[in-house]
């Protein structure tokens, strides 16, 4: 059996046999990396933890590809509520993406320069640690011992590894990013509260500063992380997945199981089911929805809740084709002239014109469109000046020698936020949209996504020449001034 000594040596021998163990698979495996570090937070029980970490890995590894190019992922949208502990698992991520290559440039961009210097600091002092040796606990040093901050370049905000250099950067939305370039751009909730996702202006500055700045510095092949809440459809994460869909993967985690009648928390040891209840019921609606459930506070009032798509259609099956043009005010109205195919009920819609252009480019412009599209039937309302354009669109379709479509102009009588509140169902079933449809026409797509069933909307020409076209479908508008445009007949200026 051995003396007590003997035993001890095995037994001791045993700890150091299982810890190395745990040394490779941490290095291997970033859960287990992050569970060892850890082990009071990262617990088996939350499995939430297991998809978040799991998908950043496989994002660093190229591994996360999307299902229609086959290609990896260029942007991870993380959408999780708050005290999940997304900071300080980026953080731990960060030093584990440092171990499998201290070659590795990450550049974090936070809301303002208070918090930046958070995520920076807590980021350099991970690889900074070290712990007694022997003892029962993990360092980012015991995984990799060869990741260590630059003597002498260990500021908060910018810093570098030995055997490299700018390794890190922290920045905001009004910072800069000069002499660095980053392999790993994370975004850290650009977004503050309710109050900014509301303001278009700051939505359009993150967007440009991701665009022009960000972009820029960003090395071949970057993988971008963006962790934000919903607050609105067209914040960063809603922007980016309306201009690279192919490109972008979405781990969406929710405080209540979404499958669940009742409403368990996905976490139950770290938000207890009858706590959320709670929060629920004292938080405003749109507040939890954004935060706890990522629901955009846009997109729960929404009016819309969803179209219906096609692949392919062919034309030759085309009962009508029809358009519906609402023209443009002298206000911030834009033009829009929508064109769909009918088969039964139902309207393929084939082309969008929405602009704000002026009635000199928007009516030969509209014409040749009409031609283009094969519209036999276009009905233009005469509200704003739409007979006038309507004159003037039949004078070009005969310059284009299209004398197979049908101009009628009416006057429409009816509010126009009344006949989009109580069409709404029927543009949902009857209107099929082409599988592109959010980034073959985006500022349609945008306004359309984003009307309310309340309150006041900025924007209803796209909504009330959607509307048009089913009402025409359906025969519950017709004009009163038709013309066909002939080889020989005047045209009735």
């Amino acid at each position: 059996m051995g003396s007590l000594a003997e035993q001890f040596k095995a037994q001791m021998n045993r700890e150091e046999t299982e810890r190395d163990r745990n040394l490779r698979e941490g290095r291997r495996n970033l859960r287990k990396f992050c569970s060892l570090r850890k082990p009071d937070f990262y617990k088996e029980t939350r499995t939430y933890q297991d998809e978040l970490c799991n998908t950043l890995q496989a994002a660093y590894e190229k591994k996360l590809v999307s299902e229609k190019t086959g290609k990896p992922i260029k942007y991870l949208i993380i959408n999780m509520p708050p005290g999940y502990g997304k900071s300080y698992t980026l953080a731990n991520f960060a030093n584990w993406c440092y171990g499998q290559n201290v070659k590795n440039k990450i550049i974090t961009v936070s809301y303002n320069n208070i918090i930046a210097p958070e995520f920076a600091r807590t980021t350099r002092d991970m690889v900074q640690e070290e712990g007694e040796p022997g003892e029962d606990s993990y360092t980012t040093r015991d995984f990799f011992p060869h990741v260590k901050v630059k003597y002498g370049d260990a500021s908060v905000m910018k810093w570098s590894l030995e055997r490299s250099y700018a390794s890190y950067l922290a920045t905001s939305f009004d910072g800069t990013v000069t002499g660095m370039r980053g392999n790993i751009i994370i975004i850290d909730d650009p977004i503050k509260n309710d109050k900014e996702a509301a303001n278009d202006a700051v939505k359009d500055s993150h967007w440009n500063y991701l665009k022009n700045t960000l972009s820029s510095r960003a090395l071949p092949g970057a993988l971008w992380i963006i962790v934000l809440t919903r607050w609105a459809t067209d914040d960063l994460a809603g922007r980016l997945l309306d201009a690279y869909p192919d490109k972008c993967h979405v781990l969406k985690l929710t405080a209540l199981d979404t499958d669940s009648p009742d409403g368990v928390s996905t976490c139950e040891d770290l938000f207890p089911t009858e706590d959320l209840q709670d929060k629920r019921e004292t938080l405003d609606e749109n507040i939890w929805g954004a935060n706890y459930m990522q629901v955009p506070v846009d997109k729960k009032g929404a009016l819309y809740g969803g179209f219906k798509t096609y692949s392919v259609v062919d034309p030759d099956k085309f009962e009508r084709v029809i358009n519906y043009t609402d023209t443009a005010d002298e206000g911030t109205d834009s033009l829009c002239s929508v064109s769909a195919g009918v088969i039964g009920r139902y309207g393929y819609l084939i082309d969008v014109y929405y602009t704000e252009d002026s009635m000199e480019t928007t009516e030969p412009e509209t014409a040749r469109r009409l031609q283009v599209n094969g519209v036999r039937e276009c009905l233009i309302e005469s509200n704003n000046g739409g007979r006038g354009f309507a004159r003037n669109v039949m004078r070009h379709l005969r310059t284009l020698k299209c004398y197979k479509c049908m101009v009628t102009w009416f006057h429409q009588s009816k509010p126009k936020k009344v006949r989009i509140l109580t069409n709404a169902s029927n543009v949902m079933d009857q209107i099929i949209m082409p599988e592109d449809w959010e980034r073959r026409w985006p500022d349609y797509a945008k306004h359309m996504k984003k009307y309310q069933r309340k309150g006041k909307n900025d924007h209803d020409d796209a909504e009330d020449a959607t509307t048009g076209i089913v009402e025409m479908i359906n025969g519950d508008v017709k004009g009163k001034r038709k013309a066909r445009i002939g080889r020989k007949r005047a045209l009735g200026v």
